[in-house]
């Protein structure tokens, strides 16, 4: 299994396709398989793709003590270091997309193009997740048993109308299984994310973006999308209706086509 030192822990990346260099960063809980096969595959068709696992999830090695979204962002610096990637166009997902923003900021120069997928920058008016999600995510945790906690997690993460459909449970079920995600990491990432605020510096930020999200996100609303847009003036923003905060999973060709069609533009720029 491919992994890579950083610093004084080991992270763990999975590699595929061809042409210009995507790096994919996942949220919290999430894993290089938390991204599924349906949007990765379009997306090695046209990319040189890289996934891997933050500090201390999936099979990354683990890790105990706390750390910073800023700590996260030069990991990924790192990573691409090590893989001999000069620049890459990044894509960062919730706690992923926090850590998106503080890459670009310290980096803006590895950053060819850069996607901000339901994910939120801090400081005033930013929306962390409702109350009432919260505290379903918190009693399947509390339960003690797995299924109850995915359970739980699939109900907040997925909107209604993708969830209406009870097939999709399975392959989730899948995904939340095939690989450890320690609950002592996810604390830590939760700590990670109470500490992280970028509102007042993402003007500064003149990488070609692109902000995803879903007018359905249980985790983190759509308010936050729109927060993110009016301090980017330049980023655009897409809106998916009706879809929750895993907008990837519901909706896989389309993501993966609207980060094909702003890195590529991105590129040709």
């Amino acid at each position: 299994m491919p992994k890579i030192q950083v610093g004084d822990h080991e992270l763990h990346y999975e590699r595929g396709g061809s042409g210009e260099p995507l790096l994919l960063i996942q949220g919290m809980g999430g894993t290089h398989v938390s991204w599924g096969e349906p949007f990765l595959a379009p997306l090695r068709e046209s990319f040189d793709v890289t996934a891997f696992d933050n500090r201390g999830i999936g099979l990354s090695a683990p890790i105990d003590g706390p750390f910073t979204i800023v700590e996260m962002a030069e990991d990924a610096a790192v990573l691409m270091d090590e893989l001999g990637l000069e620049s890459a166009h990044v894509v960062g997902i919730s706690m992923g997309g926090m850590i998106a923003q503080d890459l670009a900021l310290v980096h803006p120069e590895r950053l060819r193009s850069l996607t901000l997928g339901c994910t939120y920058c801090g400081g005033p008016g930013s929306r962390l997740m409702p109350q009432e999600n919260l505290e379903i995510l918190a009693a399947g945790m509390a339960s003690g048993d797995r299924d109850k906690a995915i359970r739980a997690s699939y109900e907040v993460n997925l909107s209604p109308a993708f969830r209406a459909d009870e097939s999709h449970y399975a392959a989730f079920h899948e995904m939340a299984t095939s690989v450890p995600a320690a609950k002592r990491t996810i604390e830590l990432q939760a700590q990670a994310i109470f500490g992280h605020d970028t509102s007042a510096r993402l003007g500064e930020l003149a990488t070609p973006t692109l902000i995803v999200h879903g007018t359905d996100d249980g985790v983190l609303p759509y308010p936050n999308a729109e927060l993110i847009a009016s301090l980017m003036p330049a980023a655009r923003l897409e809106t998916l209706e009706d879809v929750g905060h895993m907008f990837w999973w519901e909706q896989p060709d389309r993501s993966a086509e609207l980060i094909r069609e702003h890195a590529l533009a991105a590129g040709r720029a």
